[in-house]
């Protein structure tokens, strides 16, 4: 997550009230990417996304004439930062098309913990045990969910899997990039994976697999730009609740998104999670927010070099 603002600019009602409408919003991404899946690739369905947030987000921000690049070494990052949040998607969506909502984005929840792991053994982030140690039970409440889905669906359950770890990737490149305007950087982030995904549609346009695209007909076109916009929308209310208040008050609304996407499973699709899918879920979300009030203590005491217990 991006830092916010300073303390004299934070708003955190405000903050919490945009986290809430991320949390309401994004859930229909999923919901109109389901519907899509009957007809269209998930290749198609994952362009058509970053087509429509590009068309919408570019547009502002020439008006606004923000700044679009500083560096060439901003450049790669804003290119990796696209294609992992390209390989994010279309393994979601992907993932989406066959399992219920509810389930797939419980799997994703491992993302915090991936974080954590993936900067302690990249970037010598200083981990302290209890961080450790709740990041692996979180692991555990996945498996738990991934276990029923790989019954049922086999190795496709392992797909939000996947887009945690790609967008868990992603969050540690835009750490780099918080100095761009959110307008900006989303822009920029939209054409970069339009660069990789259009020529994938181009290359396997006939193949009958997940990037055989197809012309929309109909309702069907109300899908695909239903999720560019759901997606646009619930991540500019996203960047916005990191900008109006802290990163530790606003965390653990994220999972209000579970709650929302379990009610849109149910009355859309009929879907419900299983019991054991329940018990994954009450892990996850434990060991989640223990990372958080885990950081909340770290914020509120002074660092003491060579404390184990302060991260």
């Amino acid at each position: 997550m991006t830092q916010s603002a300073s303390p004299k600019q934070d708003r955190p009602l405000l903050g919490m009230a945009m986290m809430l409408i991320y949390c309401a919003v994004a859930p229909v991404i999923d919901v109109f990417a389901k519907l899509a899946a009957a007809e269209h690739a998930v290749g198609q369905i994952t362009a058509a996304r970053f087509l429509v947030q590009g068309a919408l987000l570019l547009p502002i921000a020439l008006v606004m004439r923000l700044p679009m690049l500083h560096s060439a070494r901003d450049a790669a990052l804003i290119f990796l930062r696209g294609l992992f949040t390209l390989a994010a998607t279309f393994a979601f969506v992907w993932a989406v098309s066959i399992m219920p909502l509810a389930d797939a984005l419980a799997i994703t929840f491992v993302e915090p913990f991936i974080i954590l792991l993936l900067g302690w053994m990249l970037f010598g982030e200083e981990v302290g045990p209890r961080r450790i140690l709740a990041a692996l039970v979180g692991f555990v409440g996945v498996l738990i969910v991934v276990r029923p889905g790989l019954l049922n669906f086999g190795s496709a359950a392992l797909l939000p899997l996947a887009a945690g770890f790609f967008f868990s990737c992603y969050m540690l490149v835009t750490r780099a990039l918080r100095h761009y305007h959110p307008v900006a950087l989303q822009s920029t982030t939209a054409l970069a994976a339009l660069v990789v995904a259009l020529p994938l549609l181009v290359i396997f346009d006939g193949s009958g697999g997940p990037l055989d695209a197809a012309m929309p007909k109909g309702i069907f076109w109300l899908w695909l730009i239903g999720v560019g916009i759901a997606a646009t929308l619930s991540h500019q209310g996203l960047t916005l609740a990191l900008t109006l208040a802290p990163s530790a008050t606003i965390a653990p609304l994220a999972y209000l998104e579970l709650a929302f996407s379990t009610l849109a499973g149910l009355l859309i699709f009929g879907d419900f999670p299983s019991p054991v899918v329940w018990l994954g879920i009450a892990v996850i979300v434990a060991a989640g927010l223990y990372l958080i009030h885990r950081e909340r203590v770290n914020l509120q005491k002074p660092a003491v070099p060579g404390d184990p217990t302060a991260f």
